[in-house]
Formats: structure tokens, C-alpha cells, sequence
């Protein structure tokens, strides 16, 4: 084996157990270099595949900082609620609901659903709190026609367990947009966002109905670090 690859191995290693934890540095170049009795480029090329493998993050006048690699993933093309992701990958975390009223659709919410303007619709905002942080925002707008009553107390446990279970809906798929967008002052209120964020990734839905009625538009806004999005791709030939 490659001189590189065993140091990679283990580094790796020692991040995964945490001798090298999260937001800390791994020792510099020279002294990399004077631990594994190698070249300069030898540990660079091990430095880069620690990078490539999404282990580390090389900064400028720092060194490399080591990332956290336990993050919550969040699959990108099922139709999952948070409630049940939480079930399923044994999160602790806590739900509050920030805003939940009744308001009409705008432009702007008119030209990413298709409403009407001035339609009815419920705006509910919720706060995902992990680890003692809010490192989720969860934006929902929701046809009131469709959902008459929205009681807070169903918002803050799982609106699709009511949706399904109480109220009889059949929710069957989703159209979805993941952006990186940049940080304003909005989130840096609702979210514990670090000083050094600038952006935050956006996952916009369209949710429909098996009758194809678009009834739901939700932003679930989430923090850089704490989370991956994952996906299975099958190669097809066109």
C-alpha cells in the first residue's frame, strides 16, 4: 500500500474515534511530516484524500479543520416528515412552533404554486432544535380549504400523522429544489447559526395530493455542518 493512503487510513481512523474531534486541527504539514517520517507531498496527497473523503476542511492561515462527519441524513427524493426520520435514525430533538395564523397568498407564493392570489392558506414556521441547538427551520404553507383546522399542538408533533391519519389525506409525491442560499437576518434570529455561515441549504417542495392538488409548499431551511442529503442512482441509458 501507498505511503499516503496508510496515513490516510489512519487519520481516519483517529477522526473516527474522535482523538482528532470535531472543529478541532490535525497537527500541521511539519509536523505530519516529522510523525509518519515522510515527504511534504506524500502527506498532502493523504491530506487530500481526507478532504475528498469529507473528513477535513483545509483553511487558509489555519490549517485543516476537522468536520463533523455525524450528520442527520435526509434523503432527497423520498417523501419523509421530519417526525418520521427522527423515529427511524433515533434523533433527540425538539419542535416549537415560532408562527401559525392564516394569511393570504402573495405574488410571489402565486408564482412558485400556482394559488390564487389572496387565496387562504395557513403559514406555520417551526424551529428544529438538535443537540440543543436550532440547526432546522421549517417553513410551511398549506391550502386552508384542504386543511381546515391546523391546531398547534398537531404542529408541533407531526403534521403529516394528522394529515393522513385524522383528516384522511392521501399525500403522494413531491416536486424538489435543494439551493445554497445566503445567510440573512431572519435566520441568524430563528436559527443557532455560526459566526462564520454565510449560507444555509433550502429544500423547496411542492406536495401533492393523489388526485395531483398541489396543497402544501414548504422551505426547510438547514445548517451547513450538521446535515447531508443522500440519494440512490441507478445508471440509465438514454
Amino acid at each position: 500500500m501507498n505511503k499516503f493512503k496508510e496515513i490516510f487510513l489512519d487519520l481516519e481512523q483517529k477522526i473516527l474515534s474522535e482523538e482528532y474531534p470535531p472543529h478541532s486541527l490535525l497537527p500541521s504539514e511539519n509536523q505530519l511530516i516529522k510523525l509518519y517520517d515522510v515527504s511534504r507531498e506524500t502527506v498532502r496527497k493523504a491530506l487530500n484524500l481526507l478532504r475528498n473523503a469529507g473528513y477535513i476542511q483545509k483553511k487558509q492561515g489555519k490549517g485543516s479543520i476537522v468536520l463533523d462527519i455525524h450528520r442527520l441524513d435526509f434523503p432527497i427524493s423520498g417523501l419523509t416528515s421530519f417526525k418520521e426520520l427522527q423515529s427511524n435514525q433515533h434523533i433527540s430533538s425538539q419542535t416549537t412552533v415560532v408562527e401559525l395564523r392564516k394569511i393570504a397568498v402573495s405574488i410571489k407564493l402565486h408564482e412558485i404554486t400556482g394559488w390564487p392570489v389572496a387565496k387562504e392558506v395557513w403559514k406555520l414556521v417551526r424551529q428544529r432544535k438538535i443537540n440543543e441547538e436550532v440547526v432546522i427551520l421549517d417553513k410551511d404553507y398549506l391550502l386552508s380549504d384542504v386543511i381546515p383546522q391546523l391546531p398547534k399542538e398537531k404542529a408541533q408533533d407531526s403534521i403529516y400523522d394528522y394529515f393522513e391519519n385524522e383528516l384522511g389525506l392521501d399525500i403522494a409525491y413531491a416536486q424538489k429544489e435543494i439551493t445554497a442560499d445566503p445567510v440573512n437576518k431572519e435566520l441568524r434570529d430563528l436559527m443557532d447559526l455560526h459566526p462564520e455561515d454565510r449560507h444555509v441549504v433550502t429544500v423547496r417542495s411542492l406536495v401533492y395530493l393523489e388526485d395531483t392538488h398541489c396543497f402544501e409548499y414548504t422551505e426547510s431551511i438547514h445548517r451547513l455542518d450538521k446535515f447531508r442529503f443522500v440519494d440512490f442512482a441507478r445508471r440509465r441509458k438514454i
